[in-house]
C-alpha cells in the first residue's frame, strides 16, 4: 500500500482510526512537533478536456503538519480547517516512514477501511444513477 492510498483511507475513513493510529505512536515513542498545525492555500490544476490544457481553477484551504519520529520528518496535509487531523497524518506518515513495527500491523485495518470506503462509495454511485435521465427512451411527442 503506498502513502496516496493510506492517507486517503485516514483522511476519508473513520476519524476514530487515524486518532487510534496516531495514539499508539505518542504513548511509545517521543514525537517532536517541527511545524505546528497551520494553513495554506494551494492552487488547483485542472485539465480542460477539450483543448487538453491546464489552468488553474482556483485556492483550496489546507491544514498541514509536520512532525518528527524516531528521527524521520513525517508531513500531514488536507483540504479544509482540520488541525488535529493533520497532526494525527504526520505522526502516521513518520511513523511508516521510520519503518516501526507497529506500522506491519496497520496494513490489515487500513486495507478493511479501504474496503469500507469503496462500498460506502459504489452505494453513494447507485444512488446517484437511479436519478440519471435516459434521453433515448423520452417521448418527446
Amino acid at each position: 500500500m503506498n502513502r496516496k492510498q493510506r492517507t486517503e483511507m485516514l483522511i476519508n475513513g473513520s476519524p476514530q482510526l487515524a486518532a487510534a493510529l496516531a495514539n499508539e505512536i505518542e504513548s511509545r515513542y517521543p514525537v517532536a512537533l517541527i511545524e505546528e498545525p497551520n494553513h495554506g492555500l494551494v492552487m488547483v490544476k485542472v485539465r480542460e478536456t477539450a483543448q487538453k490544457s491546464l489552468f488553474y481553477l482556483g485556492e483550496v484551504l489546507v491544514t498541514e503538519c509536520k512532525v518528527r519520529v524516531e528521527g524521520t520528518v513525517g508531513i500531514g496535509i488536507l483540504k479544509g480547517d482540520e488541525p488535529k487531523k493533520a497532526y494525527e497524518l504526520a505522526v502516521i506518515d513518520a511513523a511508516y516512514g521510520a519503518g516501526l513495527k507497529e506500522t506491519e500491523a496497520w496494513t490489515a485495518l487500513l486495507q478493511s477501511e479501504g474496503e469500507q470506503l469503496a462500498a460506502r462509495r459504489q452505494v453513494q454511485h447507485k444512488s446517484v444513477l437511479r436519478t440519471k435521465v435516459d434521453f433515448e427512451t423520452m417521448d418527446t411527442d
